[in-house]
């Protein structure tokens, strides 16, 4: 049950901590994960705490100049998001990846072994995604609409039972075999770090030791494991990390500007 006693931004500065955090470790190669699942675990917890990184829905409250449900001053929330979104030109989606709760609910449900859907292809996500993108917009500025209440997003994690939080629960048993519904076709929030995240400084890259045996792309929950990708749907799970056969083949290093057309 959410704390209203506790501040929320102790969820943002827990948020731009890790972020460095993490960097460091995926960089270092110092990354287990061991650490990937207890850093899931914290922010899930945080979530039900105090409400808080859930930056997708304290960026609808920005949107609709809400300081209330904001929980903070509009500069503030601005300040904020604008923190976050420039994070991830550096460092890619390690945010969404481990540190928003709405994604790590659906990472850990993702882990529960049943059989899994097939559908990675990503430009059909992102389509829809941008297409609902443009609705959120329309619905906050025109009609002064929520629509992130719809999904029950605040409900559930306050524990409240009501019509949008059976909305949320489905998309978490949804996302137990596909990968993060909510994130790629619905979140508004995400949309704006996948622009960041696709042409971000650091990213997960082949080096020369690559064979070329493509296990990446197979197991790459998002499509974002060829050559040549852009990574803006990559939420660093480490799945391609895992099934890697050569060491350093795979690593989360400075991204190479030059596109190639190897290994597609």
């Amino acid at each position: 049950m959410v704390v209203d006693t506790i501040p929320k931004s102790i969820g943002f500065i827990y948020a731009l901590v890790m972020i460095f955090v993490l960097a460091y470790l995926w960089h270092s190669g110092r990354w287990k994960q061991q650490i990937g699942w207890f850093i899931l675990v914290i922010s899930t917890l945080l979530g039900f705490l105090i409400f808080s990184p859930v930056m997708p829905y304290q960026f609808q409250q920005l949107v609709l100049l809400d300081e209330k449900g904001l929980g903070a001053p509009l500069v503030v929330g601005f300040i904020g998001v604008s923190v976050i979104f420039l994070l991830s030109f550096v460092f890619g989606r390690f945010f969404c990846g481990y540190l928003c709760p709405v994604g790590t609910l659906q990472e850990i449900a993702f882990h529960i072994p049943v059989q899994k859907s097939d559908i990675r292809q990503k430009i059909p996500f992102i389509l829809v995604r941008a297409a609902f993108f443009v609705v959120f917009f329309l619905a906050a500025f025109i009609f002064s609409i929520s629509l992130l209440d719809r999904f029950g997003i605040r409900d559930f994690f306050y524990l409240t039972l009501t019509t949008a939080t059976i909305v949320f629960i489905f998309l978490l048993l949804m996302s137990v075999i596909l990968y993060r519904p909510f994130c790629r076709i619905f979140c508004p929030f995400g949309v704006l770090l996948s622009l960041g995240a696709g042409r971000s400084f650091f990213c997960v890259q082949r080096s020369d030791a690559c064979i070329e045996c493509k296990k990446c792309v197979r197991v790459c929950p998002t499509d974002e494991a060829k050559r040549d990708d852009r990574k803006e749907e990559c939420y660093l799970c480490g799945r391609c990390l895992e099934v890697c056969p050569v060491a350093g083949a795979l690593r989360y290093t400075r991204r190479k500007r030059t596109i190639t057309n190897q290994g597609k």
